[in-house]
């Protein structure tokens, strides 16, 4: 497994950073945010960003993808992390891409997974029901209704909810919450009668939103998969989903962390920089420490995605081991941000404010530190 970055991912990084720099600034994600957009994201941005070829990145060239693997998203969810740009990248292509493209028959694939690459269609995925990630514990019930079947619950947290085109739902048609057999997947068109979707305001200004279905009627070709057996590729979709906002996480880290230093090298108290106090020369090493394991372990889950000889539990540590490194790494370079920037570090003139907010959204998104915490545990037990 190569832990390095290829030359065609190096071009990818330096064009991915220079688009970001020039179209979505940091002050974008502020406009939109006083704007209070509803999508929570530029749509004009997103389509260029589709030109680019980024929502083709993980597919096969069979689909119409340009096959560059997850390896190759992760350069791109870095360089977002380092400008806090917004788009559904992360929603309707990395999760309900992948499960159209993993689960989903050639007629479904047709239909979805080439409106989405050219960015025609927006898809969001409706998976958790509690205050934290837990997609075991999917209650919401799928029950039989001739050929097809009737959904009723709420679904929280569904990143891009507002104004997609489609959501992938999971559903329990069999089985009780925490059981990995039952679990199945259906695609509601978001008009579907029954369906009804509310924004729900998080603290990075995104797009998140809230299903309530009411006997919603599904048909056969709404479903993804077998019966009750979507649980391998969902885990599948979540771990890509969570090795790119590893990706992000860890870019927002390091230009918060560089922002940083810059701020150190300049204020001036007692008629000397900042950055000459050791107390801080100290801190500030600790930080790029933990960085570098960060970068090492984010490569390192990237790279497990794209390995076809590691088995499910091999590649789903590497990942949880990604996601939670990035996230901690993250949370400390960002307590230390405010930190060291004093009392503006928490006003609204910095930039600090908006990364910590997202980087804390992002800590939580797919599974917080003591979930991956414990994923890891548990799968390490199934080794050998």
């Amino acid at each position: 497994m190569n832990l390095l970055y290829s030359e065609e991912h190096r071009l990818l990084a330096d064009s991915a950073q220079d688009f970001l720099a020039a179209r979505s600034p940091v002050s974008l994600q502020r406009r939109l945010r006083d704007e209070a957009s509803n999508d929570g994201f530029d749509q004009q941005l997103w389509q260029d960003a589709v030109a680019l070829g980024w929502s083709a990145i993980p597919f096969p060239e069979s689909l119409g993808g340009l096959d560059f693997g997850c390896m190759g998203l992760g350069p791109v969810f870095e360089a977002m992390g380092r400008n806090l740009s917004a788009s559904p990248l992360l929603s309707s292509v990395v999760l309900s891409g992948s499960l159209v493209h993993l689960a989903g028959t050639p007629a479904q694939q047709d239909r979805w997974l080439s409106a989405l690459i050219s960015g025609e269609r927006r898809m969001a995925l409706a998976l958790d029901e509690r205050p934290r990630h837990a997609p075991l514990q999917t209650a919401l019930k799928a029950e039989a209704d001739g050929e097809g079947f009737r959904l009723s619950g709420q679904k929280y947290f569904v990143i891009d909810g507002i104004a997609a085109d489609a959501y992938v739902v999971a559903a329990r048609t069999s089985g009780q919450p925490g059981e990995t057999q039952g679990i199945s997947l259906f695609v509601l068109e978001a008009d579907a009668p029954g369906l009804s979707v509310s924004a729900l305001p998080l603290i990075d200004s995104r797009n998140h939103a809230r299903l309530c279905l009411d006997q919603v009627r599904v048909g056969p070709q709404n479903m993804l998969g077998a019966v009750g057996e979507a649980w391998p590729v969902l885990a599948n979709a979540l771990d890509r989903g969570c090795a790119c906002l590893a990706a992000e996480l860890l870019g927002a880290a390091q230009i918060l962390f560089e922002n940083t230093l810059d701020y150190l090298k300049t204020r001036v108290q007692f008629d000397a920089p900042i950055g000459s106090f050791q107390s801080l020369q100290h801190r500030a090493a600790k930080l790029y420490v933990d960085l570098a394991l960060a970068r090492s372990a984010v490569t390192a889950g990237l790279a497990a995605l794209d390995d076809a000889g590691l088995n499910d539990a091999e590649r789903g540590r590497l990942v949880s081991l990604a996601k939670w490194k990035a996230g901690e790494a993250a949370a400390r370079v960002s307590n230390e941000a405010v930190q060291m920037h004093g009392g503006i570090g928490v006003t609204d003139e910095l930039d600090v404010g908006l990364f910590l907010k997202r980087i804390r959204v992002a800590q939580a998104c797919l599974g917080d530190s003591d979930y991956h915490c414990e994923r890891y545990s548990a799968l390490d037990q199934t080794r050998g």
